[in-house]
């Protein structure tokens, strides 16, 4: 039964995607991945690990199927990977998840069928099969068959007419390789592979430090020492940063886009250097053994300090940043900047908990990638380009028509709206009903398979 529907899963597979672009399909695809791991992981989906992720992996589905945007598409496919992996080994860090996710997507299938020996370093089958048996079986047949049709065919005209009427031109032998293409794929995933050493290693390692053997006082006096200076000099700086960029912000009500643009990038390299030189030297610092020294306290007091003036600058940043959007209007950059800021925040906040809570650097690895995975999906459900459009129509003191009007055409319907109640050049008049003609013409050219939500917008109209 499961073996069947392994071959059903294929059929639909190429069904959805053969000569498809993008649209509902990938929605159906992944209802098909959850009924296929269900079937053969029911225990697993009792897990409410696996049913958030299972959830998250939908959610994509449908993201994509409302705006067929680039995000849309890698969430989906990075919340498969989570999902697959996650079945493999349900303990397992996320980023191990994605390891074994990728792994089994592209190899499951060699990996369970053979085996490498350690000892002479061949590879070997894990099942015993007689491929020279199977392979007589099916070709010594077909060929005698063919040879007796072709002399069948030279004694009787009535036979060869039968023949020759027999018409395979409806076989798509591509269709077909797409459909082995998804019964390798379904294959693959129905059992998730776990990559070792890489599971192994993972499961072992945990979030605690320990202290080690060399615990040795007087080293641990001078490195708090050295500690205690350098993060002091660090802390003087980036205050006489703070308030400069501060003075900046509050005495510069208006101000040419140049300037602006100049002061948030620089602000964000700032803060890029900051925050990568704050976590190494605080890794370093808080390395080993220092953690568990008596007479932390100062240096542990010196490096909440830091890491809340850092958090302050990207409180600055933002503020510039937001400015910056409220004068010249909202850009995919500026989201991006945003974005990075949020993650930027987590980090430091993470820092924070590592040194308060004695943790090693594998638990800031752990919790940031988990941080960035739910930022990806969060953002994936976003129809950015709409939301970019609609703010700088309603909101931004100017703004770029003509990059409005390159952006994909999750906005086109809203451009359209606009044409009649907002002012605009004949130029960008005529772009935009370019832009729609197009665009109308592609979803009523959609197969089923290719459906977007727009497709529904476009037949209430």
């Amino acid at each position: 039964m499961k073996q069947l529907l392994l071959f059903i899963g294929a059929i639909l597979f190429s069904t959805l995607f053969y000569g498809k672009s993008i649209g509902l399909n990938l929605f159906l695809f992944s209802m098909l991945t959850l009924l296929i791991l269900f079937a053969h992981h029911k225990d697993d989906f009792k897990s409410r690990k696996t049913l958030i992720h299972s959830v998250i992996y939908l959610v994509t589905g449908i993201a994509v199927f409302y705006h067929d945007s680039s995000l849309a598409i890698l969430a989906n496919i990075v919340s498969f990977f989570t999902l697959i992996g996650l079945l493999s080994e349900h303990r397992s860090s996320i980023y191990i998840n994605w390891l074994n996710g990728i792994y089994t997507t592209i190899a499951g299938w060699f990996h369970r069928n053979f085996s490498a020996d350690e000892a002479t370093q061949n590879v070997a089958s894990k099942k015993h099969i007689d491929y020279v048996h199977l392979a007589k079986i099916i070709l010594v047949p077909a060929i005698i068959v063919i040879i007796f049709i072709g002399l069948y065919q030279n004694g009787n005209p009535i036979f060869k007419d039968l023949i020759d009427r027999i018409d395979f031109s409806f076989i798509n032998v591509q269709w077909l390789l797409f459909a082995v293409l998804g019964y390798y794929l379904f294959s693959n995933i129905h059992r998730p592979i776990e990559v070792e050493p890489a599971t192994e290693i993972d499961l072992k390692t945990n979030n605690e430090l320990v202290k080690t053997k060399d615990f040795s006082i007087p080293k641990l006096k001078q490195e708090n020492q050295l500690g205690v200076i350098l993060i002091s000099l660090l802390n003087v700086l980036i205050v006489i940063f703070l308030i400069t960029d501060i003075t900046f912000i509050l005495t510069n009500a208006d101000i040419r886009a140049s300037v602006f643009s100049e002061q948030v990038h620089s602000g964000i390299n700032a803060l890029i250097a900051s925050i990568v030189i704050a976590i190494i030297i605080l890794l370093y610092v808080f390395r080993a053994d220092l953690n568990f020294y008596k007479e932390n306290r100062t240096i542990k007091r010196l490096a909440f300090t830091w890491i809340v003036l850092n958090a302050i600058l990207v409180l600055s940043i933002a503020v510039k940043n937001s400015q910056y959007i409220y004068y010249f209007g909202l850009t995919y950059k500026r989201i991006g900047v945003l974005v990075y800021l949020i993650l930027a925040l987590t980090g430091l906040i993470t820092t924070l908990l590592k040194i308060e809570n004695i943790k090693n650097i594998w638990y800031l690895f752990r919790i940031n990638t988990k941080a960035a995975f739910i930022v990806l999906i969060m953002a994936s459900t976003v129809n950015w380009d709409y939301h970019i459009t609609n703010y700088n129509f309603y909101y931004a003191k100017s703004m770029d028509f003509k990059y409005l009007i390159e952006l994909s055409n999750n906005n086109t319907f809203l451009l359209k709206e606009h044409i009649d109640i907002t002012p605009m050049g004949k130029d960008s008049i005529q772009l935009i009903e370019e832009k729609y003609r197009k665009y109308v013409y592609e979803l009523t050219n959609n197969s089923w398979q290719e459906l977007q939500y727009d497709n529904l917008k476009l037949n209430t109209k």
